[in-house]
């Protein structure tokens, strides 16, 4: 045997010396044969000095000839399989290198004669040793005598070891001393294939031959049982389409790719383009941190939501907390929107919140079972945040811990607050508990309809909670948004569109660069420098102006961790229907709101410029003007101290609560006032009235639900019973409204007017309705009106908002005239068109109006024809700039045709979103990985309906089981009902890709890209290792017919900004161009043996990508230096302002405790900003960009006339 393998050895020389260099290679000896050979062979080349082919040994040449296989495969065409041949010439040569020809039994000697006779003829070996073999083969079958039966069992078991090249593998290894792997060698796990890795080093011993193989980031020992030798692709037969377009989906799942979408086709709501802005600026900032302002009704829960699937989708997210007020929790608002993210929350009571923190102080962690869940504002207070005291005589109950004192804190994956505002005010327990939440927490959603104004205190505090590194103290805030004015001018100039906008926008932006920031970090942003040079071009085009305004609108400074989609940007929901009802005072009435006035008029006499006494007064005439009735109660309530009684709900926020200490001395002008309105006769009430008829004509329409508003319980209390009394199904709502009960009114307000338990008419305070939604109802009545136009916003918003069915909503206004309230409606509210429209462009002019509306209004001193000339004079002003802002949106409107944001938002997410992960191509991939676990070809999807039936055996679902199992654990609801229904009896189940299915269909399993069914298949065919090819069949007139190879590579940018994007290599740069489509719509094709691309084909498309990869290469390396150059100033600005903060805070402090509170605090400070330093320094260092061929493929094109 051993003359038969030299001989051998010397054909296979031959072989290869005349193919390999006609391979097209101008170094075919180092490519082709040195960079082939293993770690040991290239020493013993480089130490012998070889230079030819002759000189090397049979297991090097086999090696050679194995390493070679896919191009001389190309080039030669063999017949198919028969590589097996050259894997088992390698085992062949291993077993006589070490044994003698005693060791083997005549039948093995057989097998391998009969090998190498099929590897001699692959070779086109001479005939003389071709004859050799086959007279030793035969006269082996003579000595040990078997008959033509035997003969004939004997080499059909020799073609079945052939074709599994494992069974051959493990009879190598029973006969001991062989060794089956070489480094470099690359090998993977039998038990996890997508394990893989090179071999290190080998020891042969006498029971089984132990691999070191580095795996998984470290070099591991493994027996040869253990292992198997890599897949190749080269020589693999093509795949179909479909199989193809399971890999390329895989990729995607197995991943995830930092710029596109995975939310959404991955949560039951309906697609709504504006509602992924947000997300796409979470996944794409520096830190994941995100301000959403959005307006009234564009679904910043939805948003939010959104966030946590993209979240979910690249890392596991095993805890979420969500922090709200508690009629939302009440309402049980966000649990039930969280079940259309397939998400199951619990909700917090004080008890259990106490048992939370208890738990994480004794175990160290927040409890599981309510790793994800909601949190009222409420439970915020002194006992929950520090904790409370031993109680009674023996003080056996021991102190309660608070929340500030756990230690280490609890860790959230994902922390959302919702009416943010509520935590705006420093020194309040909710301030100070969303602070601590957010410190700990790995990212952060703030959510809020209130609108944020730059001069507002609210924007500073909430971004400091936000952005503590960044947004460092006042100081710092105005610092950073100093060249907002001048880059909103600049959006302005080019919404404009004037003759010399380019010239003008850009004085604008240098304005802004000439700010401080402007100078120290806008200048030195890549995206800025941009605009600033496109600005200089020769005339843009209208495409490149409307590009132009999105892109200055990226360089406001709060741009990457704020959110602001207004209602105006989205277009109306419904056609807003408002409607004046003039309700005058009886004769009583006006006796009685003269006489307010004129107590009024005494107070001033006694007291001067109390700000309190302004806002007790203004409060006592708004409730006059809202109902007489109520004010006899009201006055009570404020002389018996019951504040909380009064139910000014909307300017709870505003004011501090009456000092009694200073108005007790106008206590008896107030008394009198009291005793006035109990002596007023109640049977003639002329807006109760006016009320009654808006009901009665509500009542004779098909929708007849009504909601009315007031911004006074008292006023509230009285209506109830006035409704009641005249047969009016009505139920109130109100701060003070128990949960269970507050849950029972909205469910009875929902139910058809056929019910008998139906409510008809709802009465609503502001705080009684805040975030909930009511769009199932299209009227509201405001019997009294906010002085804050938001609040009205806030109003109207609970039933104009998305999925408002009626074409238009009714709003009633009841005014009495001659008052206040009166004045301001028609001076203020009524012209800035609060009630016809939402509220657009001016938007950011509200702030500073609410806040003239309420000095003039309060300021008992003006006459009545000075407060109504300043309120003209204010409406003049503001109600022009407000005009002025929407005229630009409006002319950039009918100038483009199209509404600007809304059309931007829709190619954002067209730009983020993946064909390979739509419902289409997560069903085909489900498809493939079913039929490969199961071995079965029958369709295991079964239904033509969006809703179909996943029918998997008892076998089959075994064994997606295990596979299951494989996959990291999760705690969430999702992977819990499909392991349950893996494990369980049923062989259907319920199943839907499409997300209006999903949305419509609650008891369908949604199948999205997120399911662990998806994951695992994912996991199942990228795991395989093998990089497949497609001939892919496609239509497209506008390219030549022809064959076009192409390969797809996969990029992974390193650095900064990380990276990952699947690119396309065609043999064709229209191909190049179209390959998404012509996959996504072609079929799978054939070609001959002789038809398929040459090796030199794939090499000059390698030389191609080379070219392209490297000018990429270049360009991301030079952009990643300018971004970390970038954040370094940023972060050392920051980090300045940070540090002077605590040092003087540090300074100020005399208590021992706080100081080392402070110092402690300057220490992280330092740690962190040298922790960010550093990464960015590695980030620079690091920044690569690398390439890797991920799937090959043929496009052959046919003009459409011949198919």
């Amino acid at each position: 045997m051993g003359e038969l393998l030299a001989q051998t050895t010397a054909e296979l020389h031959r072989f290869l010396d005349n193919k390999l260099p006609s391979l097209g290679d101008n170094d075919w000896w180092n490519k082709r044969v040195v960079d082939k050979l293993s770690f040991s062979q290239q020493r013993h080349i480089e130490q012998r000095g070889i230079g030819e082919l002759a000189g090397l040994d049979l297991a090097a040449l086999i090696r050679i000839f194995d390493q070679n296989w896919f191009d001389l495969n190309w080039k030669e065409s063999f017949p198919p399989d028969v590589r097996h041949f050259v894997k088992e010439m390698q085992i062949i040569r291993n077993r006589w290198a070490h044994v003698t020809v005693e060791q083997y039994s005549k039948e093995d000697i057989y097998r391998d004669l009969d090998t190498l006779q099929r590897f001699l003829a692959l070779i086109d070996a001479g005939e003389e040793l071709r004859d050799k073999v086959e007279s030793e083969r035969k006269g082996l079958l003579a000595l040990q005598r078997y008959d033509e039966a035997e003969i004939s069992a004997i080499e059909n078991t020799i073609g079945e070891e052939i074709e599994e090249v494992s069974e051959a593998k493990a009879e190598a290894k029973t006969q001991g001393g062989s060794v089956a792997f070489q480094p470099p060698q690359i090998v993977q796990l039998i038990s996890n294939p997508s394990m893989r890795g090179p071999v290190l080093e080998v020891q042969e011993q006498d029971t089984e031959n132990r691999y070191k193989v580095f795996i998984d980031g470290a070099a591991k020992w493994f027996y040869e049982s253990q292992l198997e030798e890599e897949p190749s692709e080269e020589g693999q037969p093509p795949v179909s389409l479909n199989r193809f377009h399971a890999h390329l989906t895989a990729l995607h799942i197995q991943h995830p790719n930092p710029s596109t979408l995975y939310s959404l086709n991955a949560a039951r709501v309906d697609f709504i383009p504006y509602q992924f802005r947000p997300v796409l600026k979470f996944i794409r900032a520096d830190r994941p941190r995100l301000l959403i302002a959005d307006g009234v009704g564009v679904g910043k829960t939805i948003e939010a939501g959104l966030i946590l699937r993209e979240l979910q989708a690249r890392r596991e997210v095993r805890s979420v907390l969500i922090i709200c007020p508690r009629p939302l929790v009440a309402e049980r608002k966000w649990m039930m929107e969280m079940k259309r993210f397939e998400e199951r929350f619990t909700q917090l009571d004080g008890k259990m919140l106490r048992h939370c923190i208890s738990e994480t102080e004794l175990e160290g962690q927040w409890p599981e079972q309510h790793a994800k869940t909601i949190l009222p504002y409420s439970l915020l207070d002194e006992a929950q945040l520090h904790g409370s005291q031993a109680t009674g005589r023996s003080r056996r109950k021991r102190k309660q811990i608070g929340l500030l004192d756990l230690d280490p804190p609890p860790r959230f994956d994902l922390v959302i607050v919702d009416e943010a505002h509520h935590a705006r005010n420093p020194g309040t327990y909710t301030h100070e508990a969303v602070r601590f939440f957010c410190e700990n927490a790995e990212a952060v959603v703030f959510l809020t309809a209130t609108p944020l104004m730059l001069g507002n205190d609210d924007l500073f505090v909430l971004l400091n909670l936000l952005r503590p590194d960044l947004i460092i103290d006042k100081e710092s805030f105005r610092h950073i948004a100093e060249p907002n004015p001048h880059i909103n001018r600049a959006v302005d100039i080019a919404r404009g569109g004037s003759e010399n906008w380019q010239k003008e926008a850009a004085a604008a932006l240098e304005d802004a660069l000439r700010t401080d920031w402007g100078s120290h970090i806008m200048a030195q942003d890549p995206e800025c420098i941009g605009v600033k040079k496109d600005l200089t071009q020769e005339t843009l085009t209208l495409e490149d102006r409307v590009g132009m305004i999105h892109r200055l609108e990226g360089l406001h400074t709060f741009s990457g961790i704020i959110n602001r989609t207004r209602r105006r940007d989205i277009g109306e929901f419904t056609i807003r229907e408002p409607q004046t009802i003039e309700v005058q005072f009886t004769e009583k009435q006006r006796e009685l709101h003269d006489a307010l006035i004129e107590v009024q008029s005494r107070i001033l006499s006694k007291i001067h410029s109390k700000e309190t006494v302004n806002f007790m007064v203004t409060t006592l005439r708004r409730q006059a003007a809202s109902c007489l009735y109520g004010l006899a109660p009201f006055i009570d309530d404020i002389l018996n101290r019951r504040i909380e009684g009064i139910g000014a709900q909307e300017s709870s926020d505003e004011y501090e609560l009456l000092d009694h200490s200073a108005a007790g001395e106008i206590m008896p002008e107030i008394r009198e006032v009291a005793k006035r309105a109990k002596r007023i006769d109640g049977t003639e009430d002329p807006k109760l009235q006016a009320l009654k008829e808006i009901i009665r004509d509500k009542q004779d329409l098909e929708n007849n639900k009504l909601m009315i508003f007031s911004s006074f319980r008292h006023t509230l209390d009285y209506l109830f019973p006035k409704l009641l009394a005249i047969g009016i199904r009505v139920g109130m709502v109100h701060g003070g409204t128990p949960d269970d009960e507050r849950i029972t009114l909205r469910d009875r307000f929902k139910q058809p007017r056929e019910n008998p338990d139906t409510i008809d008419v709802l009465l609503f305070s502001e705080v009684g309705c805040e975030g909930l939604d009511y769009q199932f109802c299209d009227c509201i009545v405001n019997y009294d009106l906010p002085w804050n136009p938001m609040r009205i916003e806030q109003r109207i918003g609970r039933i104009d908002r998305r999925g408002q069915k009626s074409e238009k909503t009714l709003i009633y206004n009841l005014i009495t005239p001659d008052t206040v309230d009166a004045d301001i409606y028609e001076r203020c509210l009524m012209r800035i068109g609060v009630f016809n429209d939402a509220i657009g462009a001016g938007e950011e002019i509200l702030g500073t109006l609410a806040k003239e509306i309420r000095n003039i209004g309060e300021n008992i001193q003006l006459t009545e024809s000075e407060r109504r000339e300043k309120l003209q004079q204010i409406a003049d002003n503001e109600v022009r700039l407000i005009r002025e802002k929407q005229a630009l949106e409006d002319k950039e409107a009918d100038f483009f045709g199209i509404q600007l944001p809304a059309d931007q938002a829709q190619k954002d997410i067209e730009g983020a979103s993946s064909y390979w992960l739509s419902p289409v191509s997560v069903k085909n991939l489900v498809e493939n990985y079913l039929h490969n676990i199961t071995e079965k070809t029958q369709d295991h999807i079964l239904g033509e309906k969006a809703t179909k039936s996943l029918r998997i055996s008892h076998e089959g679902r075994t064994r997606l089981l295990k596979d299951y199992q494989a996959l990291p654990r999760s705690a969430s609801t999702t992977h819990k009902e499909w392991e349950n229904w893996l494990k369980g009896s049923k062989s259907h189940l319920a199943i839907t890709f499409e997300t209006q299915e999903a949305v419509e269909n609650r008891d369908a399993t949604f199948i999205t890209p997120l399911h662990p069914l998806v994951r695992q298949a994912a996991s199942a065919i990228e795991s395989s290792g093998k990089k497949p090819i497609c001939i892919v069949q496609a239509i497209d007139d506008e390219i030549p017919a022809g064959h076009y190879p192409f390969v797809i590579y996969e990029w992974q940018y390193l650095g900064v900004r990380k990276d990952l994007r699947l690119y396309p290599i065609a043999q064709s740069p229209e191909v190049t161009k179209r390959l998404s489509s012509l996959l996504e719509h072609g079929r799978t094709g054939s070609l001959a043996d002789d038809q398929m691309p040459k090796q030199e084909i794939f090499d000059a498309l390698e030389k191609e990508q080379y070219r392209l990869w490297s000018e990429a290469r270049s360009t991301h390396q030079e952009k990643n230096r300018r971004v970390a150059d970038h954040r370094r100033e940023s972060l050392k600005n920051s980090h300045l302002g940070r540090m002077a903060m605590l040092n003087s805070m540090l300074d100020q402090a005399t208590n021992e405790k706080i100081r080392r509170m402070r110092e402690g605090q300057l220490a992280n400070a330092e740690a962190d900003y040298q922790r960010r330093i550093k990464e960015l320094d590695e980030a620079v260092k690091k920044a690569d960009l690398n390439a890797d061929p991920v799937a090959y493929g043929v496009v052959v094109l046919t003009p459409e006339k011949s198919t």
